[in-house]
């Protein structure tokens, strides 16, 4: 009896090692998934650090004479790189900002291909020329420069296009008139021609609703797949627990927080420098992921400070909405629907989560904290980190 006792419970500790052995390699893969994804994204996001620009512009200015001016602000270094790129060079890397000039002059004739301007379909052969932005004490960055184009408007012409083939994105056009009419800006996507502007009937601005759906899609993409540091810092709030309830109490407390300081900011009302604002935010992500690695309770204090990094990330929210521009006519039109876009663009950041890994969340919750929580929210810790120092020091 003793003998069949204990055969009986080798045999169920046999099953069970023989589970538990099949159960790591599942493990250990899904736990290298996780950490391959978190370091791709870290990666991206530290370059998107390194060689963010900031938003792309264009300007196009047509003067009673009938000639026209295009003007484009560029990062030299990078427009280098792109240009060496499609050369089939070897990017040149670190440049000393003075031979900056001479390199971009020897590759400038690829330009022309990228930056085509159109007169009722006729493509045009405007002068271009590269200008440096003012100097800097040695060892600096070089100063934002500008790609100017010039040349007369044909005789007759009607419409006016162009077509900016050295982004990807999105980037601002803005049609402005030496005449009394208020410029207007239209959101051209890179590497495509733009709605056709109508010469003969003076600046028209966008109606409301394509003002609406523009910034909505602004806002959006300011969350996915632009903002990396917003989204670490959404993945942080839902990382905490496994319960729908903390996340929708941050979630509403951070929407309610960064709707506040968004509006405040845009109008004028209150300001604070993008200097301390920035680091800030970084230093957010890290509190929020250094949180989860000690508990999964929503506690008082996880709310008032989530609200404090809201009015954080507000303040943020409104720096890129100030540079984007929001035009006169359709000013709150404008702020609102970027908010929403904003808030769109942070549910799609959980929807996606939870697609991800809502089984884990639901199946076991200890392994989802051991293999998912823990790691995760270590990973977003230490990008958080990096951010803080390199904001404040640079």
């Amino acid at each position: 009896m003793t003998t069949e006792t204990g055969s009986r419970a080798r045999s169920a500790h046999a099953r069970l090692s023989s589970s538990a052995d099949r159960s790591r390699p599942a493990t250990a893969t899904f736990l290298r998934a996780i950490v391959a994804c978190l370091l791709i994204v870290t990666s991206a996001a530290s370059v998107a650090r390194a060689h963010d620009l900031g938003l792309t512009r264009a300007t196009v200015t047509f003067a009673a004479d009938r000639t026209y001016t295009v003007e484009i602000p560029v990062d030299p270094e990078t427009l280098l790189a792109k240009l060496e790129i499609l050369a089939g060079r070897t990017p040149s890397g670190a440049v000393p900002v003075d031979e900056l000039p001479a390199r971009i002059e020897a590759v400038s004739f690829l330009l022309r291909d990228r930056v085509i301007l159109l007169f009722d379909g006729a493509r045009q052969s405007p002068t271009l020329a590269y200008v440096p932005g003012p100097p800097v004490p040695a060892g600096a960055t070089a100063s934002t420069a500008t790609l100017r184009m010039t040349g007369a408007v044909p005789r007759g012409a009607r419409q006016f296009q162009i077509n900016y083939n050295l982004v990807l994105g999105a980037y601002a056009l803005t049609i402005r008139s030496d005449q009394a009419a208020p410029p207007v800006t239209l959101w051209v996507p890179g590497g495509q021609n733009s709605d056709p502007v109508d010469l003969t009937r003076g600046l028209v601005p966008p109606s409301r609703l394509a003002v609406a759906w523009q910034y909505f899609v602004l806002g959006f993409e300011h969350i996915l797949p632009k903002g990396l540091d917003h989204i670490l810092f959404v993945l942080g709030i839902f990382l905490l627990s496994p319960q729908w309830r903390p996340v929708l109490l941050q979630v509403t407390t951070f929407t309610i927080a960064h709707s506040i300081t968004l509006g405040l900011t845009i109008y004028g009302i209150v300001s604070l420098s993008p200097a301390i604002v920035e680091p800030l935010i970084a230093l957010s992500i890290t509190y929020v992921a250094v949180e989860n690695l000690f508990t999964s309770t929503l506690r008082p204090w996880r709310l008032a400070l989530v609200f404090a990094f809201g009015l954080l990330h507000g303040m943020g929210f409104a720096g890129v909405l100030s540079e984007l521009g929001l035009p006169r006519s359709e000013f709150l039109t404008a702020l609102l629907t970027f908010n929403t876009g904003v808030e769109a663009g942070q549910l799609a950041v959980i929807a996606l989560a939870l697609v991800a890994v809502g089984w884990w969340r639901s199946a076991d919750t200890r392994r989802y904290r051991r293999w998912v929580v823990v790691p995760a929210s270590l990973l977003i810790a230490v990008v958080g980190a990096y951010w803080t120092i390199e904001r404040t020091l640079g």
